[in-house]
């Protein structure tokens, strides 16, 4: 299998377990060299915690500044933010 069907397979994996399912049109084919990247499943988790993004449900309460205090902590992180409000409203 090659990395496009990897590719390709992941996302459908992920889409049916969220109840979709994807009908894919294909335009032309063409090699991806895995010198630009890996696909997630085959990721380091030193890599996911280094480059990742965390998709967080903040509860009511601590700010949006605290929870990223925390992240930093529990991953002993140097560099961390939030991307947007993360308030509960």
């Amino acid at each position: 299998m090659d990395l496009v069907e990897k590719g390709l397979s992941f996302i459908d994996h992920i889409t049916a377990r969220a109840g979709y399912r994807n009908e894919w049109i294909v335009l032309r084919e063409a090699e991806t060299s895995p010198d630009h990247g890996v696909l997630p499943y085959e990721r380091k988790v030193s890599d996911h915690i280094n480059y990742g993004v965390i998709n967080l449900d903040k509860p009511p309460g601590p700010t949006s500044h605290e929870v990223v205090a925390w992240v930093k902590k529990m991953f002993n992180l140097d560099k961390a933010g939030h991307g947007g409000t993360l308030e509960p409203l």
